[in-house]
């Protein structure tokens, strides 16, 4: 058997491949151009992705390909029917990175609601040590505890971000993007409502149909100003040039772990927005825990252990 990783980079240094060598020989790639997949899938019995697009095109210039391991749970980078066709299995691994993800939002959460950037530097600068008093009080910032917590998407990332803000005191609503999820124990909102009377909103939706550019500007309009948006979802779900408009018309604080385009053109109108220090990005990390990480592999190691019919200890 003969294995491809084809952007292993996104995986980290830090995480060790050599246990694939269990299943035959191992060619690692960091990263993957569209005009390096064809060459490089060629011969490969067993390709491994994350973000590399398989297409029609790559299907037809693999004779050998077996099987295709999408180390992430999203598998739009597959053409899924036409893999199907030609009788190669598809496999992702769900759920490894819902604690690392929930985490994060609650790290974005507290960064943004706490005014940290402000009270770092304020030490930093030595303007405390010049201010004569033990505190500061310049930038008020509020408890979660008795604060609205509405969720776009009350998914399994979605339910485990609600128990902890019902553990910090917040009362959780949600509004469900495919218009069929009925929980129990959570009133679910109509987005409208959702957006105009929640505190902090947070988006652990998928890109797809009904969510793309969900937020626009007319949405993005009725949440209240001092509130808090965060989203952990995917990136085309909020139009970015709607929010800047947004941004800079009303105190809104905002924490983007994606974006639209991946990685953040230089050009982006996110960087023009006037009050930055209202604005969190991180580069799509909340899923990167070292243990988030170390379970994603272990699952793609394991779907191929499957899928070969190889005992694993």
């Amino acid at each position: 058997m003969k294995l491809v990783f084809l952007d292993a980079k996104t995986l980290g240094e830090d995480i060790d491949l050599d246990i694939f060598e269990t299943f035959g020989e191992v060619v690692v790639y960091g990263t993957t151009s569209a005009e390096e997949r064809v060459e490089r899938c060629r011969d490969a019995d067993i390709v491994i992705t994350n973000k590399v697009v398989i297409d029609r095109k790559v299907i037809d210039e693999s004779p050998s390909l077996k099987l295709i391991c999408v180390a992430a749970t999203g598998m739009n980078n597959v053409d899924l029917e036409y893999a199907a066709q030609k009788g190669i299995e598809v496999k992702n691994v769900a759920g490894y990175s819902t604690h690392s993800v929930v985490q994060h939002t609650f790290a974005m959460l507290f960064y943004l609601m706490e005014k940290l950037p402000f009270y770092d530097n304020h030490v930093k600068s030595k303007e405390w040590s010049r201010s004569g008093i033990f505190t500061c009080v310049e930038r008020p910032f509020h408890e979660l505890r008795g604060k609205q917590w509405g969720i776009i998407g009350l998914g399994t990332i979605g339910k485990e971000v609600a128990k902890v803000a019902e553990a910090f005191g917040a009362t959780v609503v949600y509004y469900s993007t495919s218009g069929k999820n009925d929980d129990p124990f959570y009133p679910r909102m109509e987005l409208d409502t959702l957006l105009s009377t929640s505190h902090i909103i947070s988006i652990h939706a998928p890109l797809n149909e009904s969510t793309k550019n969900l937020l626009d500007f007319a949405k993005l309009q009725k949440i209240e100003a001092g509130s808090i948006l965060l989203n952990l979802g995917r990136g085309g779900i909020i139009n970015e040039k709607d929010l800047v408009h947004v941004m800079d018309d009303k105190e809104l604080y905002v924490g983007l772990d994606v974006t639209e385009t991946e990685p953040l053109p230089e050009d982006s109108v996110l960087f023009e927005v006037a009050n930055p220090e209202r604005l969190l990005i991180t580069p799509h990390i909340a899923w990167t825990s070292v243990e988030a990480r170390r379970e994603l592999v272990k699952g793609v190691f394991e779907n191929i252990a499957r899928f070969l019919k190889v005992h694993t200890i």
